[in-house]
């Protein structure tokens, strides 16, 4: 079989567990069609296909000491022999971990992320580092230092960000599935851009320990997939508590892949479905809130109760983020000096004063956009201004907290739109960064909430640059605190009416 790629992680492992296939069939079916498409669509920073054959080759040799059940109940992990792709913010030990900035050029991580230390432990098979905005501050994947990532349904357009490599990869089948990072919607944007699974776990259920810190209140490490049962199968693989962070916490973790492949339509029956009035304002695309609203009435159809919701603070999540994680990003940032790791910028005289040793290092390591938020960060902490400024960015995220709790006595779920438009042209934001921070203003208070949300793709809109083409609309879930499993199981019963990747998948 040489089209492999094109199956989910679900399916490629059942093959696997029956031994139909091998994973070094299923790592050169996603060799060739990365040679064949990433040259134009640039998801991936680096390829390790040696690691990739060791990998393969080492599962193959687990699996084959096994039985013939079912994933799981030969004791070994779903993930075992499978291809992934992981977001360059993860540090896997040994290899080269840049943030997509010139700032860590030359550095080599010296440990394993927790993250990849489990996935080592599900015998995952690696395929590579992809793409992201530099050091996770942005929402196209324009600002890396190396290149730019395309959006697999239109190569003139951006992926989303800044796990844009991540959700790249995914959609066009370079990879069964992608670990990245969510900050403030840097999972979903993309996922809900190019028409696959994104999903943002509850704070603390999956550890922060070895992803390179952007804001550290906001981080979450995420899973983008080519459907919900595989963004189940991902996260029941890394999400629990972690010893080495302390902001873990000790969480049950369910079998979310179980519980998913066990939902069906039934358990619309009765739900009520939030739908917020924040969430369908001014700066929303008529054809994507016309796809939302199919969703809504779907949902009716299918037995849900609809009920409206408010999140009065929405309005100010925007300002509350960037004051944060632009504040927590200069504390994190400062740490590159150009003289512990990393680049360090060499005077051509050969004689360099400390001083000029930091600031000529950090102009030339580090990209405009991450410099804005440095700067903005640093100045929202300065004296005089902590309290105008970050303190009363906190203040701001207690009530939008609270605005979460009130709805959520009122409904079993919240909906709406992952992003306000489809995937915009290359180069349309970049010199408008408050229009480009936009982009995010519907993911972004689910982080400053610290709750669950996913996007999945629930159709899509056409495509005025292409004949025929279409671009996909992301559909937001949004669950409560430490409800992943009533998360999937929503968005598996949507999914199964919707059938996106049989009717738009590229």
């Amino acid at each position: 079989m040489t089209d492999l790629y094109k199956l989910t992680i679900d399916e490629l492992s059942s093959l696997l567990h029956k031994k139909e296939i091998k994973s070094v069939d299923i790592l050169n079916s996603y060799i060739k069609r990365i040679e064949e498409l990433d040259p134009e669509i640039s998801a991936y920073l680096y390829t390790d296909f040696d690691e990739a054959f060791k990998n393969a080759e080492a599962a193959d040799r687990i699996i084959s000491s096994a039985g013939n059940e079912n994933p799981g109940v030969s004791g070994i992990p779903a993930l075992t022999g499978i291809p992934l792709s992981i977001k360059d913010i993860f540090l896997i030990k040994g290899k080269k971990t840049t943030c997509a900035s010139k700032i860590l050029d030359n550095f080599i991580s010296p440990y394993d992320s927790t993250v990849v230390k489990r996935l080592k432990e599900n015998n995952y098979v690696f395929l590579g580092k992809v793409n992201l905005d530099e050091f996770a501050m942005g929402s196209s994947t324009e600002n890396s230092a190396y290149k730019i990532t395309k959006n697999p349904y239109d190569f003139n357009r951006v992926p989303g960000g800044s796990s844009g490599g991540s959700a790249a990869s995914v959609a066009a089948d370079l990879c069964a599935g992608s670990f990245g990072t969510d900050t403030g919607g840097s999972v979903r944007q993309p996922a809900a851009l190019c028409g696959v699974v994104g999903l943002k776990p509850t704070y603390g259920l999956i550890s922060r320990y070895g992803i390179i810190a952007f804001s550290s209140s906001l981080d979450q490490a995420g899973v983008l997939a080519k459907d919900v049962t595989d963004a189940a199968i991902m996260l029941s693989a890394v999400a629990g508590f972690d010893e080495k962070d302390q902001t873990t916490r000790r969480f049950e973790i369910k079998d979310y892949a179980g519980i998913v492949k066990r939902a069906d339509k039934s358990l619309i029956k009765g739900l009520r479905v939030g739908f917020p009035a924040e969430f369908f304002s001014e700066g929303l695309d008529p054809q994507i809130g016309s796809k939302i609203t199919d969703i809504k009435n779907l949902l009716k159809d299918m037995g849900a109760v609809i009920t409206g919701v408010t999140l009065p603070n929405t309005k100010y999540s925007v300002a509350a983020y960037y004051i944060t994680a632009t504040s927590e990003a200069s504390s994190n940032l400062e740490r590159y000096d150009g003289i512990r790791f990393g680049y360090r910028h060499k005077e051509e005289s050969g004689i360099q004063t400390l001083d000029s040793l930091y600031r000529k290092s950090r102009e030339t390591g580090f990209g405009n956009e991450v410099k804005r938020r440095i700067i903005l960060g640093t100045f929202a902490l300065s004296a005089g201004y902590y309290d105008a400024y970050y303190k009363k960015a906190a203040l701001v995220r207690k009530l939008i907290v609270k605005d979460y709790k009130d709805a959520f006595e009122k409904a079993d779920i919240i909906i709406g739109p992952t992003s306000p438009t489809p995937a915009f042209l290359i180069g349309e934001k970049t010199a408008n960064p408050l229009s480009m921070y936009l982009s995010d203003i519907y993911t972004i208070s689910v982080n400053l909430a610290y709750l669950p949300a996913l996007s999945m793709p629930v159709g899509a809109v056409k495509n005025p640059a292409k004949e025929n083409g279409v671009l996909p609309v992301g559909l937001q879930v949004i669950a409560p605190w430490a409800a992943e499993d009533k998360m999937l199981s929503f968005a598996k019963a949507v999914e199964d009416e919707i059938k996106f990747r049989k009717d738009y998948h590229i």
